[in-house]
């Protein structure tokens, strides 16, 4: 698949082929950068969701139930070779359609993902499914850990690939099978990941595609066929999601969203805390649930912080996704553009505005917004509570570190998080009483091996990390006869 002409698309992936849709319906791919189309694709059916969920049930009945760990991680290394010869492709293949730089593209979607499947690989190589416990009546216990069965994974447009691995990996690993719903927005991508999968020769029916919007996402939400639900979105989707999963005593992981607070130390050296904040709070122009978008500064150092701060932001590079140096990119759609600035708007009625605030001049005619600060911020105030996935951060002053905590965990969401501090001890002292699912000391950065996922609004479960498993098995205990 080449990027330089649109991309158009007749088929899903399905059953370990590619199946023609039900329909006619097509979704318009529109890129980012320049408002126009870049190509198209087949809109998915209840129909076609029907015949995906019934392909991974029966691979899950099938061949695939009676894999081995060991014959899972040998799919999967070769998934992750696989990917990893198509990391140019996929890297490109999202920052073009959602208007993530291409820099941080080629290093998440295009590289991290392999590295993300070959941990998932290694953790099945060594996973024990069955354990004989003593019971202190007498008598012995086997635990037996199943796969829960098939998997409905929902997937957001602001990081495609990571976030459909992060549902793969450990569907994967623990015998599972799954069905996935991409975002209409970024829909190009999982096709090169079907190729991908196909070459691996991952067995028919165990990983399956059907884009489409947030109805046909319902509809896999609540199919009879689904036994669990792996969702990413914004938190008003995840509450309906939870409400059918809650009727239906569905098993569901849910990562929503979040207004994470980056608390700044009196001791911190701004030309230390400026090359790290640049991601922890303007990544991928905004659009990432976790980011650090309420910036906490201590009054001693306020104005010397927000002009820091501030002039962060004017400096930074706004301009294609598909140029290594650019900085910021386009937002990933109209409609998301027109959001984020309803709520600059409202930030200038609400606090004052030192950097930012409208379009770029000479950016093109993508849907970019300027890198934006607010000083002058109450966290009571709608830009301090409410999740608006853009570059647009609010400073907000505090006394002591006793009512930076207080701040900081005064939200509805806990799932992202900061502490700033020339001294790390002291920092991790702070980062231990906020409420949130993740913090980072000094920076912000994912890990593979560490289980993530929020608190409160945020959401419930984890992905990554061993941890990330059990969402994916079902546990059977065998009592055995006594002697």
């Amino acid at each position: 698949m080449s990027l330089d002409k649109n991309i158009d698309h007749d088929s899903f992936y399905i059953d370990g082929d590619w199946v023609k849709p039900a329909t006619s319906a097509r979704i318009d791919v529109i890129g980012a950068n320049t408002g126009l189309s870049i190509g198209s694709v087949p809109e998915g059916s209840n129909a076609d969701i029907d015949k995906a969920v019934a392909a991974a049930r029966k691979a899950l009945d099938g061949p695939w139930g009676d894999t081995t760990p060991a014959q899972r991680a040998e799919y999967m290394n070769k998934f992750a070779d696989a990917l990893e010869k198509r990391a140019e492709r996929l890297s490109r293949a999202v920052s073009i359609q959602n208007g993530m730089p291409l820099a941080l593209s080629e290093q998440l979607e295009g590289s991290y993902v392999c590295g993300l499947i070959r941990y998932y690989a290694a953790l099945t190589t060594n996973m024990v499914v069955e354990e004989r416990r003593p019971s202190p009546l007498g008598f012995d216990t086997l635990i037996r850990k199943g796969p829960v069965g098939v998997v409905g994974g929902i997937v957001p447009w602001n990081f495609p690939v990571v976030l459909s691995m992060m549902k793969i990996g450990p569907a994967l690993a623990t015998g599972c099978t799954i069905v996935l719903k991409p975002s209409p927005g970024t829909v190009l991508d999982c096709y090169i990941v079907a190729e991908a999968a196909a070459e691996a020769g991952i067995p028919a029916g165990v990983i399956n595609w059907v884009p489409g919007g947030r109805e046909l996402g319902a509809y896999l939400v609540s199919h009879p066929g689904v036994d669990k639900v792996a969702f990413t979105g914004s938190t008003g989707a995840g509450r309906k999601v939870a409400e059918v999963c809650g009727r239906l005593l569905r098993p569901v992981s849910l990562e929503l969203g979040g207004k994470s607070a980056a608390i700044i130390l009196d001791d911190v050296k701004i030309e230390h805390l400026l090359p790290g904040l640049h991601f922890a709070s303007f990544g991928n122009n905004g659009q990432i649930c976790a980011l650090s978008s309420r910036i906490l500064a201590p009054a001693s150092r306020y104005d010397e912080i927000v002009d820091a701060i501030a002039g962060l932001a004017k400096g930074l590079k706004v301009g294609s996704s598909m140029e290594k140096d650019t900085q910021i990119g386009p937002l990933a759609s109209e409609e998301h553009r027109a959001r984020v600035e309803g709520f600059i708007a409202i930030g200038k009625t609400e606090a004052r505005l030192v950097a930012g605030g409208g379009r770029p001049k000479d950016a093109g005619d993508g849907w970019f917004v300027e890198p934006t600060v607010f000083a002058d911020v109450s966290n009571k105030a709608r830009i301090a509570q409410e999740e608006i996935f853009g570059p647009v951060l609010s400073v907000i002053k505090y006394q002591d570190e006793e009512e930076a905590v207080k701040i900081a965990n005064d939200s509805e969401f806990g799932l992202g998080g900061t502490v700033w501090s020339s001294d790390s001890k002291r920092a991790q002292a702070i980062a231990r009483r906020v409420h949130t699912g993740t913090i980072g000391v000094n920076g912000y950065m994912i890990d593979i091996a560490s289980p993530f996922g929020g608190i409160k609004a945020s959401g419930l479960g984890r992905e990554m990390g061993p941890e990330s498993l059990a969402a994916y098995q079902q546990i059977k205990s065998i009592y055995l006869p006594a002697g």
